[in-house]
Formats: structure tokens, sequence, C-alpha cells
């Protein structure tokens, strides 16, 4: 059961990521959470990695699909395992295919811009202790007032539509290119590719992805 999934920010990939991880029993690779855990162990690749952070650049691919590499070689991947956020490029999927970690199911979140705009720019915070609400989905019992404590909501900078705009443009620029990528691959027999309307309630597609991959 390995996986990749794929959609843009705020498509749902981390809740379903949830459910599969649970259902599965299998871990969700993070390509930060493993670059920071291979820093923290001082493994060789880690080292290489932090000497190219500490001078502000960005991490190669060639360390990427290293990591990628070691970790799914561990024990707990037997199952599988779960990659969000990754391959993000082309070279990236060229790679893993080279390094022969390979895919059964990509999985892609469909959801159109203006609904991801309207769902991450109507997030409301309270900065206090973290709880979020949603001026549609999840209302306050008070406008812009936390529930519990009554003081102010604010608006994360991530969720500002012009930062959700900028992100969106990215990820058709970089990702989306990788949806093309993918269903070739898929009708050359060597992954399975699935596509869902992720505007659907968290729970139906949660229930689709379970009858899907079996």
């Amino acid at each position: 059961m390995r996986i990749i999934l794929l959609g843009a920010p705020g498509a749902g990939k981390g809740t379903q990521a949830q459910f599969l991880m649970d259902k599965y029993n299998i871990p969700q690779i993070s390509t930060g959470d493993m670059l920071r855990a291979a820093i923290k162990e001082g493994t060789p690749l880690g080292l290489e990695a932090k000497k190219v952070m500490d001078a502000g650049q960005l991490v190669s691919d060639e360390i990427i699909i290293g990591l990628v590499k070691e970790r799914v070689a561990k024990a707990d991947c037997e199952n599988g395992f779960l990659l969000d956020g990754f391959p993000r490029t082309i070279p990236q999927a060229d790679a893993m295919k080279e390094n022969g970690i390979d895919v059964d199911h990509v999985i892609e979140f469909d959801v159109a811009d203006e609904v991801i705009v309207e769902r991450m720019g109507g997030r409301r915070v309270h900065p206090g202790s973290g709880r979020v609400y949603h001026v549609v989905y999840n209302p306050p019992k008070v406008d812009g007032k936390d529930d519990v404590t009554g003081e102010d909501l604010i608006i994360r900078d991530d969720d500002t539509e012009e930062t959700v705009r900028k992100r969106l443009a990215i990820y058709h620029e970089q990702t989306k290119p990788l949806v093309d990528y993918y269903q070739k691959e898929a009708a050359a027999g060597n992954t399975q590719y699935h596509k869902l309307d992720g505007t659907q309630a968290v729970e139906a597609v949660s229930q689709q992805l379970a009858e899907l991959l079996g």
C-alpha cells in the first residue's frame, strides 16, 4: 500500500492522510520531518543537508531522494507508506523511479481554486489555544470571537487570499505536471491513478478511498 497524495494546499490531503495511516497501518512520510530527523540523528545525509540549509540553500533532489530511500527501507514501512508533498516535480518523480521506489496508488484530490480560497480564506484562529473556526463551515458563536474565552480571532498570514492564491499558482506550475505524469504511468500499468472530488464531505471522501484501495 504505497501511496502518493496529490492536490493543492487546502484540498484536504492532511485529513485523508490521517485516515489512511490509521486504516492501513502505514506511516506518513513528510520530507520536512525526514530532514529534521536525519539532521537530529546526524546521519551522513543529515549532515550534508544541514550544511546546505545552514548556507541558506535548498536541499537538492539527490539528498531528498536519498532520505526517502533510507526511510522506506525502515521496518515501519513494511505494509507501505504514504507520501505527502513529495514528489513535487517531474525530476523527483523520475528519480524515485530510477531508485526503484515503486508506488501502488496515486490519489489526486481535485478542488477548484475558488473553493480553496473560500475554504482557507474563511479560517479564523484563536491564537491562545489554536482553536480553528471557519466563517462558513464552523462559525464561532459570536462573530470574530473565541467561543471559550471571548477573545478576538485572527486570520493567519497563511490564510489571506493573496497568500493562498500565490501558493495555488506555485502548485499549478510545479506540481500539476505530476498529474499528467502519473496518469501516463497508470496508462502504462505502472501504478493506479484515482481522482477524487475533494469538495465532498470528509467522510464521503474517506469512504471512497476505502472502496478504491480495498
